[in-house]
């Protein structure tokens, strides 16, 4: 049996499926209504929506198939992730990467199988709409065309649910969006004893451009410091628009010396933006860093709320505008 491999952008496409909330979430009526759809049509006894994670696939909708996940190591569709193509094996018994397989052997007995994968808008491939036939069997070129068609309206639908979790204006996640990975990622640290840390950001005189300057331009004000935030934090951080001229960051496996470091490179990178812009204006922050204990474990909400309150008394030190804080 040939194990599959894991795709370049394994990372980047872990974190993407992470941040749609959707493993281990009941069934829907709007993804069983696809494999229904492509069951019927190609006439197979098994049509699934396969999200693969870190170490198995997951089955969000699934059709003909009692089970609701598998290994990855033994599943087909952590194959048909690693291209942008549709994946084929008309019989299992015959091909060596698969005889020996035990979804071949025993239970759910493939003997034929097509997957096309589920790409994201980013390129990231989470996973497929496949179906299997318990015989041996050729796809035609239609059947193909048929499953991939019905596999970019399951996108669709993932997209859907992504926009739920991300800012309309600035294209980074927002406060619902930021408190479901932040919550991953901060139990996964309290887990492993790792440092964290919070960093609540709000926009200096931003009342100021938008009265001076139009409100079109306070939201290209938002937009470039989301973007700074995009070019500058790691994959690993965990960053978002809350509201209005409010933004926060978490800083994974950082302490607080650490974050004030990055904080420090991050005010210079805004800086060198402002020197550029010849806008009229500058775009500033005040901050405030929370370091995160893992042997206290806080909500996100409750850590939101400090690192606030934080930011608020440092703004009232630093009662002039312009002033650092």
């Amino acid at each position: 049996m040939k194990k599959p491999e894991f795709p370049e952008n394994e990372e980047t496409r872990l974190a993407c499926l992470q941040s749609l909330d959707i493993l281990d979430t009941p069934a829907e009526e709007r993804f069983d209504r696809y494999t229904r759809l492509v069951q019927k049509v190609l006439n197979v006894p098994i049509a699934l929506v396969s999200l693969v994670d870190t170490d198995r696939q997951w089955f969000k909708s699934s059709q003909g198939l009692d089970a609701s996940q598998t290994s990855r190591e033994v599943s087909f569709c952590g194959h048909t992730i690693l291209d942008e193509s549709a994946f084929i094996v008309n019989n299992a018994l015959e091909d060596l990467r698969f005889s020996d397989n035990p979804l071949v052997t025993g239970p759910p007995h493939i003997r034929a199988y097509a997957g096309a994968p589920l790409t994201y808008v980013d390129g990231s491939r989470l996973g497929t709409l496949c179906v299997i036939d318990t015989q041996p069997r050729q796809f035609s070129d239609s059947d193909i065309e048929i499953l991939t068609d019905i596999a970019s309206l399951v996108v669709r639908e993932l997209e859907t649910v992504q926009l739920a979790i991300l800012d309309d204006l600035t294209g980074i996640s927002n406060r619902r969006g930021f408190n479901v990975l932040a919550q991953k990622s901060l139990n996964i640290g309290y887990r492993n004893n790792t440092p964290a840390v919070l960093i609540f950001f709000d926009l200096n005189g931003f009342k100021g451009i938008n009265d001076n300057f139009g409100h079109a331009e306070g939201d290209r004000a938002l937009v470039s410091f989301a973007q700074v935030m995009k070019q500058f934090f790691r994959n690993s951080d965990i960053f978002a628009r809350l509201g209005g001229d409010e933004f926060a960051v978490l800083l994974t496996n950082t302490n607080t010396e650490q974050a004030q470091t990055t904080l420090d490179l991050f005010r210079e990178q805004l800086a060198e933006l402002n020197a550029h812009s010849n806008k009229g204006y500058h775009i500033e922050f005040c901050a405030g860093v929370i370091g995160i204990d893992s042997k206290d474990p806080l909500s996100v909400d409750v850590l939101l709320d400090m690192a606030d309150t934080v930011m608020y008394e440092n703004k009232n030190i630093n009662s002039e505008i312009k002033l650092q804080c």
